[in-house]
């Protein structure tokens, strides 16, 4: 069951970023960079630390994601199921696979990352789980 709450979310969420970006299209130099593959994340949080990793993610790890050259597309929350309260899901965007693992490798080595993260796991760990999945545009669709 959790399987199709995920799978519907993301559909909700490619949507939605589709139709926002045909209201807000993007300027003309980066819409001829040429394809990029999009990564959805989903980390479950251990029981009440959510507001910790959202707090994480708020004050460091967004702009860590940025210097490191991962494109932030979107975060959100399941508001309804078994997934409300203890989950987070985003969307990064990446020039391709291997620019991903590039971004990846440098972020966990930063040693800001490493700080951030021991500092804000010192009462013990967050996230429980981390799933990934990679996504390609389809020839038809608004946001490549």
């Amino acid at each position: 069951m959790r399987r199709f709450y995920v799978a519907l979310l993301v559909a909700a969420l490619v949507l939605g970023y589709a139709l926002g970006a045909a209201l807000h299209p993007v300027s003309s130099a980066s819409a001829q960079a040429g394809p990029r593959i999009f990564e959805i994340r989903t980390y479950y949080a251990h029981e009440g630390k959510l507001d910790a990793l959202n707090a994480r993610f708020r004050n460091h790890t967004v702009r860590l994601f940025t210097k490191h050259g991962m494109t932030n597309v979107g975060y959100w929350t399941p508001q309804d199921g078994p997934m409300a309260g203890n989950t987070l899901i985003y969307i990064l965007a990446h020039a391709d696979r291997d620019a991903a693992k590039k971004s990846w490798d440098a972020f966990r080595a930063d040693p800001d990352w490493l700080k951030v993260k021991a500092e804000s796991e010192a009462a013990g760990p967050i996230v429980s789980k981390i799933d990934s999945v990679f996504l390609q545009a389809t020839d038809y669709s608004p946001l490549k």
